[in-house]
C-alpha cells in the first residue's frame, strides 16, 4: 500500500515518461480542434468546405502526431481526433467535397 501515497510525479498530463513532449502536446490539441470541428461542421449539409477542408488537415496532423509521438496517452488522444477528423472528412465529401459549388 505504500505505493498508493507516493505523488505523481509526471511531467504532464500526457507524458507518462516524466519529461516534456510541447511538439507531440500541441499536435494533439491541434488534432482534436480540427476533429471536433470537422465532426460537429459536417452535420450541416452546407458546411461541407468547412468539414471536408478540416478533416484533411485533421488527418494529415494526426498522421505526423502517431509517427512522432513518444507515450501511449499521447496515441491515444490522437486516434480520437483522427476518427473524429476522418468522419467530418467523409462526411464532408458525401456532402459536397473540397471543391464544391465553387467551381459552378
Amino acid at each position: 500500500m505504500a505505493q498508493a501515497m507516493r505523488p505523481n510525479t509526471a511531467g504532464g498530463l500526457f507524458a507518462t515518461d516524466g519529461k516534456p513532449h510541447p511538439l507531440q502536446d500541441t499536435l494533439l490539441a491541434v488534432t482534436m480542434a480540427l476533429g471536433l470541428t470537422a465532426f460537429i461542421s459536417a452535420q450541416f449539409h452546407s458546411l461541407h468546405l468547412l468539414s471536408s477542408w478540416t478533416g484533411l488537415i485533421g488527418i494529415l496532423t494526426g498522421a505526423y502526431g502517431q509517427w512522432v509521438s513518444v507515450t501511449t496517452r499521447e496515441r491515444f488522444g490522437l486516434i480520437l481526433g483522427l476518427g473524429l477528423s476522418a468522419v467530418g472528412f467523409f462526411l464532408g465529401m458525401a456532402h459536397g467535397g473540397l471543391f464544391g459549388g465553387v467551381v459552378d
